[in-house]
């Protein structure tokens, strides 16, 4: 299993999935993120973190589509690791139907501003993961 970020990310693009990631498996699109599938490592952690409900395990019935979409665009659009502000106008697009339509091809600025990143898990260690000293 893995998760996929489907049609309610298009154009909200809030970030705060990206700042909870352990394996910083997210990549930045013009208007959506999607999420690398061989990347993830299923724990689930940005699923309550997305308000407008556009993270889901790959298990849900209607998601191959998405699936294939997340795979194709994290091959090519840039790595984000760091939470960014979502769109002036996102929150009119907060639980639109059928967004599909307006999703964009384009990489994001991810972030490196659009330079060449070095592909590959990059494991961070999460606070709640860490040791006390």
């Amino acid at each position: 299993m893995t998760f996929v970020v489907n049609e309610s990310c298009i154009r909200c693009k809030i970030m705060d999935c990206v700042d909870v990631c352990p394996v910083d498996c997210f990549y930045e699109g013009e208007n959506m993120l999607v999420i690398h599938p061989d990347e993830c490592i299923d724990c689930g952690v940005c699923v309550p973190e997305c308000p407008v409900d556009a993270i889901k395990p790959d298990t849900e019935p209607g998601l191959e589509k998405w699936l294939s979409l997340n795979a194709e665009y994290a091959k090519i659009w840039p790595n984000i690791t760091v939470k960014k502000a979502p769109p002036p106008d996102s929150k009119e697009w907060e639980g639109k139907p059928d967004k599909l339509q307006y999703f964009l091809p384009n990489p994001g600025a991810g972030d490196r501003g659009g330079q060449p990143q070095r592909r590959g898990i990059r494991r961070r260690r999460h606070a709640s993961n860490r040791a006390n000293p």
